[in-house]
C-alpha cells in the first residue's frame, strides 16, 4: 500500500503537558486523507507559530495519523514515502520536484496576489516591500519550473488554476471547503429566510486584518446608516484591525456587533444558517477563501469585491453580486437595493446552496483523493 505524506504550514504549539494545539480545519483535512486513502498517512509541521486563532488541543496519539513536528526553519526531511503532498507556498519545499519521491504540489495564491499582499502589508515600510516582491518574482521562477516536473498539482481556486494549469498535464481545479453535507442549510432555514421581515442581517466572518479588507467594514455600515437602511451587522473575528473595527461599532450604537472567533462547525455554521441573510465580504485579494463557499452553504448569499475568484464564482453560481474592488459605494449601494428587494436575496440564495451542495467537504476531498493515486504513476513533464 503506498505511503502519502502530506507537508503543510499549519500552525502548531507545543504544550507543556505534551499536547499538540493545531489549527481544527488542519486535523479535520488530515482525518479526512486518512480515511479516503488506501495506505499509510503521515504529515509533517513546522514549529514558530505564536498562536493557532481556531485551534484545539490534542494529544499525539488521538490524532488518527503520525505527525512529525519539526522546529522552525528545519529542512524538509528525508523520506521513504511513495508520493509526497506539499504546499507550494513553501519554497524550501520546491526542490523535492527534483528528488526521488514523486510530488504533487497543492496551490492556492498567484504571484499576483501574493504582491498584493505584499503591497497591503501596513507593517513593511517602501524599502521591505520592494525586497518583498523581488523575492516573491524570483520565488515564482522556481515555483513554476518546479510545476513543470512535478507528479501533479493541484489548484484550489479557479485564479491558480488559470495560472498554473498549462504547467503539467495532471493539474486539478478544486475548491477547498469545510461544509459537509449534513451542515448544509436545510429547506426550513431557507424558508424561514425567505420568510424574514426584519432588519436584513449582515454577517461577515474571517480574520480583521488589512488584506482581508477589514478596513471597509465600518465605512460600508456608516454609509447604510447614512442612507437610512434598517440592517444588522455582525462580525465574527479577531486581529491587526479589531480595535478600529470595535471603535466603529461603539460608534454605530449597536447596528454593528463584534464578536470573538467561534467554533466553525458548532456554533458559526448553525448561526448563519438561521440569522444571517447577507454575507458581506471586503477582500481585495484573488486568493480561494473557503469563507465563499462557506456561505453559500449556509444559504447565505455574498456580496463583495469583483476580485479573480470571487467575480468569477459569482457569475457562475448566481450566489451573490461583485462590484470593483475597492468600492464600498459600491458595497453599499447593493445593500440598499437588497434591502429593498428580498426575492433578489432568496433567488441568489437558492442558487449558491446548489452550487455549494455540489461541491461539499466530501466531493472535493474525494476528487483530490482520486487525483493523488493517478499522480503515482509516471508522467511526462510538460516542457
Amino acid at each position: 500500500m503506498p505511503h502519502l505524506l502530506m507537508l503543510a504550514p499549519a500552525p502548531v504549539i507545543r504544550l507543556p503537558d505534551g499536547r499538540l494545539r493545531l489549527d481544527v480545519k488542519y486535523v479535520e483535512g488530515m482525518r479526512e486523507h486518512c480515511a479516503l486513502w488506501d495506505g499509510p498517512v503521515s504529515a509533517v509541521v513546522w514549529e514558530g507559530a505564536e498562536a493557532v486563532p481556531f485551534g484545539a488541543d490534542y494529544a499525539p496519539g488521538e490524532l488518527g495519523f503520525a505527525l512529525t513536528v519539526l522546529p522552525a526553519g528545519a529542512p524538509v526531511p528525508a523520506t521513504q514515502a511513495d508520493l509526497i503532498a506539499a504546499p507550494a507556498d513553501m519554497a524550501q519545499a520546491l526542490a523535492l520536484a527534483w528528488g526521488p519521491v514523486p510530488v504533487v504540489f497543492v496551490v492556492e495564491y498567484t504571484i499576483g496576489t501574493r504582491l498584493r499582499i505584499v503591497a497591503l502589508d501596513r507593517g513593511r515600510g517602501m524599502a521591505r516591500k520592494g525586497w518583498s516582491a523581488l523575492w516573491n518574482l524570483a520565488v515564482e521562477r522556481r515555483r513554476r519550473a518546479a510545476f513543470r516536473r512535478a507528479a501533479g498539482v493541484q489548484c484550489n481556486g479557479y485564479p491558480a488554476h488559470d495560472a498554473y494549469a498549462g504547467l503539467n498535464a495532471r493539474t486539478l481545479l478544486y475548491l477547498d471547503g469545510r461544509m459537509r453535507g449534513t451542515m448544509m442549510a436545510s429547506a426550513q432555514d431557507m424558508a424561514a429566510k425567505a420568510a424574514h421581515k426584519g432588519p436584513l442581517r449582515i454577517v461577515h466572518s474571517g480574520r480583521l486584518e488589512a488584506m482581508k479588507g477589514a478596513q471597509d467594514l465600518v465605512p460600508v455600515a456608516r454609509a447604510l446608516v447614512a442612507a437610512g437602511v434598517d440592517f444588522t451587522l455582525d462580525v465574527f473575528g479577531t486581529g491587526a484591525l479589531g480595535a478600529e473595527v470595535r471603535a466603529g461599532a461603539d460608534e454605530l450604537g449597536g447596528r454593528v456587533r463584534l464578536h470573538a472567533p467561534v467554533d466553525f462547525e458548532t456554533a458559526l455554521v448553525p448561526w448563519m444558517r438561521r440569522h444571517a441573510d447577507l454575507f458581506l465580504s471586503c477582500h481585495r485579494q484573488a486568493d480561494p477563501s473557503c469563507t465563499y463557499l462557506e456561505s453559500l452553504g449556509c444559504g447565505v448569499p455574498v456580496l463583495g469585491y469583483a476580485n479573480d475568484m470571487w467575480g468569477r464564482m459569482a457569475a457562475e453560481t448566481g450566489g451573490g453580486w461583485a462590484v470593483p474592488l475597492g468600492d464600498r459605494r459600491a458595497l453599499s449601494d447593493r445593500i440598499t437595493m437588497l434591502a429593498d428587494n428580498r426575492t433578489e436575496l432568496t433567488h441568489a440564495a437558492t442558487a449558491g446552496l446548489a452550487f455549494a451542495q455540489a461541491h461539499g467537504f466530501e466531493a472535493e476531498f474525494a476528487a483530490r483523493m482520486a487525483h493523488f493515486a493517478a499522480c503515482l504513476r509516471p508522467q511526462r513533464a510538460v516542457v
